[in-house]
């Protein structure tokens, strides 16, 4: 990694050129942290799921429990080094309901985003990696109420019965900044 990132500085790369490590071999997830903090031109961490089987002798399963612990480390050492994410591929393009459930595990466990490898898929990705309207809305009515209590010197405030603190407002501030993010693409796209 840190060897990528000075050939990068020597060729004269752009400050903003990220480096993505593919994160599919036992060493390299037991060494997550380490890989996640190497340098600052590290972007993101890709679960490299297919190769990760193979060396883990695992089975790609529904629950895909063979491959929590590996995922988890990887999500950590991302979180913990600010970095992106994204989960591996689903193979079988006939199981679009497989593939939907696997992008919504994904969501769920705190990915960005998924690796595809079929155009067919990604609008269901969009969808389910992507803040909905409602998921917009939300956030800006956290973002709203918690501003309106600082005002009156309140550090925390009910929304809806919803305890609402500083931490909620930096995950609501995320959702919208992702959904700003969309919206240009949406438009920048012909």
């Amino acid at each position: 990694m840190r060897k990528v990132a000075e050939r990068l500085i020597s060729l004269g790369a752009a400050e903003s050129m990220a480096i993505w490590c593919m994160m599919e071999t036992p060493r390299g997830i037991l060494n997550s942290a380490a890989i996640a903090g190497a340098s600052s031109r590290l972007g993101c961490l890709v679960m490299g799921t297919s190769d990760l089987a193979k060396d883990l002798h695992a089975k790609h399963t529904p629950d895909r429990l063979p491959f929590m612990t590996s995922m988890g480390l990887c999500i950590l050492a991302a979180r913990a080094n600010g970095l992106g994410i994204l989960d591996g591929v689903y193979l079988d393009l006939e199981d679009s309901e497989g593939f939907a459930q696997q992008c919504r595990q994904g969501a769920a466990l705190g990915f960005d985003g998924k690796t595809l490898i079929h155009p067919k898929t990604v609008s269901v990705a969009n969808m389910i990696f992507g803040p909905s309207e409602q998921d917009v809305e939300a956030a800006h009515r956290v973002i709203a109420v918690f501003s309106a209590a600082q005002e009156r010197g309140q550090g925390v405030v009910l929304l809806d019965g919803k305890l609402i603190e500083n931490l909620h407002v930096e995950n609501a501030q995320r959702i919208v900044a992702l959904a700003k993010i969309i919206d240009q693409m949406k438009t920048a796209t012909p």
